[in-house]
């Protein structure tokens, strides 16, 4: 096996499924978009058997009648209620019908607001020709939508080699300048780069300035970050103490048990095997999902492995990771699993939604590629589910009464070399990461231009890559991060740790920045809008064609696979002039400009249900103190209970009542429940 491909797993970008062409909704998506069709047109990925219809709302009373939401585990139903429909699906065979996402109690309401709840995936005899039954259905006056529900493909396949503990000794190690004791910190130049990892190529600086923000923050377990990839390794040594645990679920349970539309999810789902366990062991499994994981929050100072942006310390834990994992050894995923995943991340807490996918850049060589989507007009009317769950995160993720209002979403601008970022990456709402080198370059492979809207560390194996030498200074190069324990090295060692490349590294990079910032506005009491820590995030992005010297090419050697040969190649600096976003993320400046943002936080009133609750840190809204009172004016309208670091407060009887919380600081906040029968732990329904 070649070197190149021993040491690197290049897995550029998750990408969809290709020839997809714009399709249609039922109004203008914004003013001035074309008119668009009613169903979309067949595209060579349609999952047999399977359609996603949006049914219209004037027979929303008809589906919920029909009993269609069943519960988690429960068998699909078998009649939708609407007479039409019952009768086109009849024609090809025994159908089932469920809503695309499941009833969530706390989020029900925004469900309905939005129209999710109209969504419903349809699944028929395969026999019968998808875009046919498309045909049919989007001829009935009740459906207003009609998708095919498309298999997600990975843009490559390449199983990651990890580094044995060996090999990663052979390798040596580079000074450190930051007080972690994780052994392996010297290697990760994306972290801390004193420009003398290799002999050649590496710049002091040309990280994420993360050192000087550690003085500062080093995470907070409040934040979550969401990880949409393959599963991540919740055991592996570096991971498990970052790992979100979802307090109202039971480990491997069949159940349940929170009431949330999934059975088992203790550390997120696996939605492409609709099972709560999250795996790693797939014959086609990557180790993707836990190499982006451990870049975000494997646990710093633990003398192991390596560190990360927001992981914490074992005494002072970091942000958590949820895996909510879209792709599962040979189970390709379809969007169903994607925008689920994206629904349940918003509603299970995650404020930052971390996306190493995506579609092939519109502007991509169609030579090398299936170009797909251009602009923001046809990605949206083309994918109109797809939108419709970003669209949730973005406005629903967090709480107005939290750290952060509002999510953030993360995507890696792909790497097809291209002069535009890959969509949903390159949509306005989003970030979307391009890639650079160990000496501010643009990593060879790297989109960039319109759509991108900053760079960070990605790997750049190509360009470090000597042909005849060393092979490891090619590795050197690229991303070092945790992989599954569960695969080996090249000699049997469990190894964990390896080397990858592509946007798709550079992507948790900046989702860690985020995560961390957020870290430490829960540290300053501070309560942020999610589109103000955006425009933070790329106004301190630090300038970074200074270090590129315009009046000469960058040269790489690139390797062709399939004549297992390298050629030696090269790129014009000047086309990426002005076209790396605004710059290379910059976490100390970014920490620094988040100590003015935002307003100070207040312990928030209280809206409970009769006989619910709501449960709180009280530490999050207190800038001192260990222990927390409580003395509620009315003991018949509101009880709470005093769980260590909660306090659990109870709705008992309709009504209105006064409170005060007071730590053992002396610091207080005075504050109102309220108790109705049509309130839920959010608002009201």
């Amino acid at each position: 096996m070649n070197m190149k491909n021993r040491y690197i797993a290049f897995f550029s970008i998750i990408a969809l499924a290709a020839g997809l062409s714009a399709c249609s909704v039922e109004e203008p998506l914004t003013e001035g978009t074309r008119q668009p069709q009613k169903v979309s047109p067949v595209c060579e990925d349609a999952v047999a058997g399977e359609l996603l219809v949006r049914f219209d709302q004037n027979v929303a009373k008809i589906l919920d009648e029909a009993g269609l939401v069943t519960k988690s585990g429960e068998a699909p139903a078998s009649r939708s209620g609407i007479l039409t429909v019952d009768e086109v699906l009849d024609l090809v065979g025994g159908y089932q019908i469920e809503r695309v996402f499941p009833v969530d109690r706390r989020s029900e309401d925004k469900v309905r607001e939005e129209g999710l709840h109209l969504w419903y995936v349809v699944r028929f005899s395969d026999e019968h020709p998808v875009e046919k039954v498309a045909e049919y259905l989007a001829k009935l006056g009740e459906v207003s939508r009609v998708e095919y529900n498309r298999t997600l493909k990975r843009a490559s396949d390449t199983k990651a080699l990890p580094l044995t503990a060996t090999e990663i000794r052979q390798m040596g190690t580079a000074a450190r300048t930051a007080a972690f004791n994780d052994p392996h910190l010297g290697l990760q130049w994306h972290m801390v780069n004193n420009g003398d990892l290799g002999k050649t190529k590496f710049i002091a600086g040309a990280d994420v300035n993360v050192a000087k923000a550690w003085d500062l923050c080093t995470g907070d377990p409040s934040i979550i970050v969401a990880v949409l990839d393959e599963g991540v390794d919740f055991s592996h040594p570096d991971l498990k103490g970052s790992m979100w645990v979802n307090e109202g679920e039971v480990w491997r349970s069949n159940e349940d048990n929170d009431g949330n539309g999934y059975a088992g999810d203790y550390h997120g789902y696996n939605f492409a095997a609709g099972s709560g366990i999250i795996s790693t062991n797939g014959r086609y499994d990557t180790g993707h999902g836990t190499h982006v994981a451990g870049v975000i929050a494997a646990t710093n100072n633990n003398g192991i492995g390596i560190s990360s942006i927001a992981g914490g310390t074992p005494d002072n834990p970091g942000v958590k990771i949820m895996s909510c994992q879209i792709f599962s050894g040979a189970l390709a995923g379809t969007v169903l699993d994607e925008v689920r995943a994206i629904k349940y991340a918003a509603d299970n807490g995650a404020v930052i939604l971390q996306c190493s996918w995506g579609y092939i850049s519109g502007a991509a060589n169609p030579y090398d590629w299936q170009p797909q989507f251009s602009d923001d007009d046809q990605w949206k009317q083309s994918n109109l589910l797809e939108y419709k769950a970003l669209d949730y995160f973005v406005h629903n993720a967090g709480s107005p009464d939290g750290v952060v209002d509002g999510g953030i979403v993360v995507f890696a601008a792909g790497n097809e070399y291209a002069p535009a970022a890959s969509y949903p990456a390159a949509y306005p709402e989003f970030v979307s990461v391009a890639a650079t080198a160990g000496d501010y370059t643009p990593a060879v492979y790297t989109n960039y231009g319109k759509g991108t809207t900053i760079s960070a560390p990605g790997g750049d194996q190509d360009y470090y890559y000597e042909y005849g030498e060393d092979p490891n200074k090619g590795a050197l190069g690229c991303i070092l991060s945790t992989l599954p324990y569960n695969v080996t090295g090249s000699a049997g060692e469990l190894a964990g740790y390896g080397y990858m490349e592509g946007t798709s590294m550079a992507c948790p990079h900046v989702s860690g920045v985020v995560a961390l910032g957020l870290s430490y506005a829960a540290k300053l009491h501070r309560h942020v809008k999610a589109e103000e820590i955006k425009d933070l995030l790329h106004s301190t992005a630090r300038p970074i064609e200074q270090y590129w010297n315009m009046n000469s090419l960058k040269y790489f050697y690139k390797f062709v696979a399939d004549l297992s040969e390298v050629h030696l190649s090269s790129m014009n600096l000047k086309d990426y002039k002005g076209q790396m976003g605004n710059g290379q993320v910059d976490t100390y400046a970014f920490l620094k400009a988040i100590e003015g943002a935002g307003v100070e936080m207040t312990f928030p009133n209280l809206y409970i249900a009769v006989g619910g609750q709501v449960r709180i840190a009280p530490a999050m809204y207190f800038k001192s103190g260990k222990t927390f009172s409580v003395t509620i004016a009315d003991g018949d309208v509101a009880a709470y209970s005093d769980e260590g670091g909660k306090i659990v407060f109870f709705g008992e009887k309709e009504g209105q009542t006064s409170a005060v919380i007071k730590s053992d600081s002396g610091e207080s906040f005075e504050f109102t429940i309220t108790v109705r029968n049509s309130a839920n732990g959010n608002g009201w329904l």
